[in-house]
């Protein structure tokens, strides 16, 4: 909004305010003098006429006529006279009614509705001698009445309430014209004011704008006022000479910084390569802080490519290079499709987190759908090896959840950006154990654990209509560790045999912990009778045998001691 309108819209409310109280206060006390003073004739009126009502009835008791009915006809009559002779107006009437509401004289022919004649009655029943309003012969009529007890007529002084009021009337119109040509003269004043007073604001406007659109840093703004306009054209030219000196030295500064941005691009196109993307934001929004280690929850990944050795001994190093980079090349993909880090290449295998430098809410789902991905990957690149006639590879993935340490690591010359602390090592732990479990992919229970939290909300938008089905395998202690981690393997899917046996499976080792291990050997029977061969429903139904005929000491807790890793 410009100055003006706020000005404008400041002062013109005030005079508004002003105007209006004054013009109601003169309407008010004119429309109140006017109508007392008409107030006031009708009850002198009503007063002469009663006095002389009174004395027409004392004539007639002075001389003994108060009980001839020709007499007091006479004086009803000399009464009507007196009362058509005190008209002024052609619509002013003087009417008598009796003790019945009926009309027993009148100045001029009205005629009385029944419901008005009621109504009349009743007002006059409870008039106190003030003014009142009334429909008299269907026009609204302010009146003044009395009773006069000898003829016991209630007599009424009326007058149309439209010419009653006509000079109240025309105080109004005259009071409303008066009050919109005060505002339109204030108005129109106030905007000549307002447009003259800031005619200096303007020229300094115009002046600001022309060296924008210009870029002319020369041009100066006329002083026209010694006062407040006056002073600010004159810090505006101070302002613009300061300018036009720093004007070569903000352009050389521009230029340092546009070759600084392409520099930083650059740079990021080439560590893009070897850092995640979201880690080089987080560098360059704020790099100091990417020097300062940060402890929290994560899900790990490790992967490798089972017997590589031998894989190897069977390739030329540039047929292991090639197959190796294709191979390495989809499982990255995958892993950065699913919003997670590759942290390092370990010869064959790989290291992978999800939950830094930025955190997600489905980290967790996101690395299994990534480990279960990367499955899918290595059977696709096993197509394609075959058909080339190379060696197929197949890969152990393990994959944990829980508390890490995440940040810059290393020395001044060589630092790298990783996660460290028991999470990670137990993450590749699991990895290991895939092949003493004949399973491609673990997980630990913390990571089941996040995964039966995910709500069929988060489920849906990773495109899943159900929880990702589990199987419990063990509780191991791996090497270097007492306490017990439970194990479990899953799958996007499974086939109705596989449904069942994995639920046998699963109320087995509910069994087993229990130490009810006859119960618990025959699930794990009905399991195998589903999934013949199957290794891990197996290994359990054996021990569960051996512990049946030697039963496990006291404090047995379930939980197996890897002695490798």
């Amino acid at each position: 909004m410009k100055i003006r309108a706020k000005i404008f819209l400041v002062i013109l409310p005030l005079i508004t305010v002003a105007l209006v109280l004054s013009e109601t206060a003169s309407y008010f006390n004119a429309v109140n003098g006017v109508t007392r003073v008409a107030d006031r004739l009708l009850n002198f009126k009503a007063a002469q006429l009663k006095n002389y009502t009174e004395n027409q009835w004392d004539l007639l008791a002075e001389n003994n006529y108060d009980s001839r009915p020709e007499m007091i006809l006479a004086a009803r009559e000399a009464v009507a006279a007196y009362a058509q002779s005190m008209l002024v107006s052609d619509t002013e009437i003087i009417l008598a009614l009796d003790n019945g509401g009926n009309l027993a004289m009148s100045t001029s022919p009205v005629t009385l509705g029944a419901a008005e004649g009621e109504q009349l009655l009743s007002l006059l029943e409870e008039e106190d001698g003030g003014l009142s309003t009334a429909e008299i012969g269907g026009t609204p009529r302010v009146f003044r009445s009395f009773y006069s007890i000898p003829f016991r007529w209630y007599i009424v002084l009326t007058e149309e309430r439209s010419v009653f009021y006509v000079d109240a009337d025309k105080i109004t119109t005259q009071t409303i014209i008066t009050l919109g040509v005060s505002l339109a003269a204030a108005a129109l004043l106030l905007a000549l004011f307002v447009r003259q007073l800031t005619k200096p604001l303007g020229r300094v406007i115009g002046a600001m704008n022309g060296i924008i659109a210009g870029g002319k840093l020369d041009e100066r703004v006329p002083v026209e006022y010694r006062d407040e306009t006056g002073h600010l054209a004159l810090t505006f030219n101070a302002m613009v000479g300061e300018l036009e000196k720093a004007y070569g030295r903000i352009k050389g500064q521009a230029f340092e910084a546009v070759l600084a941005r392409k520099k930083e691009e650059r740079i990021r196109r080439i560590f893009q390569k070897y850092v995640p993307r979201d880690l080089i934001e987080k560098f360059f929004a704020s790099p100091e802080s990417m020097l300062v280690g940060d402890n929290r929850e994560l899900a790990v990944l490790f992967s490798d490519i089972r017997s590589f050795t031998t894989i190897s001994e069977g390739l030329s190093p540039d047929e292991l290079v090639k197959s190796l980079n294709r191979y390495f090349s989809g499982q990255v993909d995958i892993i950065m499709n699913r919003n997670g880090i590759v942290d390092k290449y370990i010869g064959d295998a790989i290291m992978a987190f999800w939950g830094a430098p930025v955190k997600h809410p489905d980290d967790p789902l996101q690395s299994v759908l990534a480990g279960l991905d990367m499955l899918d990957a290595v059977a696709a690149f096993n197509k394609t090896q075959k058909e080339l006639g190379k060696t197929e590879f197949h890969i152990g993935i393990g994959i944990n959840y829980g508390e890490v340490t995440v940040g810059n690591i290393g020395s001044e010359r060589k630092m790298d950006y990783t996660v460290i602390g028991d999470t990670v090592n137990l993450a590749s732990r699991m990895e290991g154990l895939t092949k003493s479990y004949h399973a491609e992919l673990l997980v630990s229970e913390t990571l089941a654990a996040e995964l039966n939290k995910l709500s069929p909300g988060a489920l849906g938008g990773a495109g899943l209509a159900a929880p990702l089905p589990l199987r419990l395998l063990d509780t191991v202690a791996v090497k270097g560790k007492s306490r017990g981690v439970k194990i479990y393997t899953l799958r996007r899917t499974l086939d109705p045999a596989e449904e069942k046996a994995w639920a046998a499976h699963n109320q087995g080792m509910e069994r087993y912990y229990r130490r009810d291990f006859a119960g618990a050997a025959a699930r794990f029977e009905a399991a195998l009778s589903l999934l013949p061969g199957d290794y891990n429903a197996q290994n359990l139904l054996d021990r569960c045998r051996a512990y049946a005929a030697d039963p496990p000491p006291e404090g047995w807790d379930g939980v197996e001691v890897m002695k490798t890793k």
